[in-house]
């Protein structure tokens, strides 16, 4: 079972069919919507400030999910995966969108719908990333635009396969 503890009297809260690895660690006040997974040492840590995700989001191995005290929230939302050991803190996720392996978010960034952020990219406090483009490099400079295959290909394919993935683990 997963380390889930509350903090400063916030619980977790989780929406149906979530699944988390036995070494994920999900503290404080964190909000997941319906069909999550949380992947092996991943951590979402709630505790100084607000996570929120949507649906269908996952948090693969060894990523950690954190804010800032009194400054900065992180928001995550619907079909985000979130690659191996990346780093997301305190910004605003839009839906469809794939944080490569690696990678760093700082706070105040805003991704828009329908991006990637390449594997290693490091955004840089406050950088937004405009919809369908990718950002890679550090720090992390727009590359391209998306194309609708890369799109299907990529993004929606990783989220729906962790949805996949995560069901075999509750067999």
């Amino acid at each position: 079972m997963a380390l889930i503890k509350p903090c400063r009297g916030n619980h977790p809260k989780f929406g149906k069919d979530c699944w988390f690895a036995e070494n994920a660690t999900i503290v404080g006040e964190v909000i997941m919507g319906d069909k999550c997974s949380v992947w092996y040492t991943a951590v979402i840590r709630g505790d100084v400030n607000t996570i929120k995700m949507g649906n269908k989001v996952n948090i693969q191995d060894g990523a950690v999910i954190h804010a800032t005290f009194e400054k900065t929230k992180t928001t995550l939302g619907n079909n985000v995966s979130v690659g191996h050991n990346a780093l997301i803190h305190g910004c605003t996720v839009e839906d469809n969108v794939l944080i490569g392996m690696g990678s760093i978010v700082m706070d105040n960034c805003y991704i828009e719908s329908g991006s990637i952020v390449a594997a290693g990219a490091v955004l840089l406090e406050g950088t937004r990333v405009e919809a369908g483009s990718i950002w890679a490099g550090v720090p992390a400079k727009k590359v391209k635009d998306i194309s609708p295959e890369l799109f299907e290909g990529e993004v929606m394919r990783i989220a729906n396969n962790y949805v996949k993935y995560a069901d075999w683990f509750k067999e």
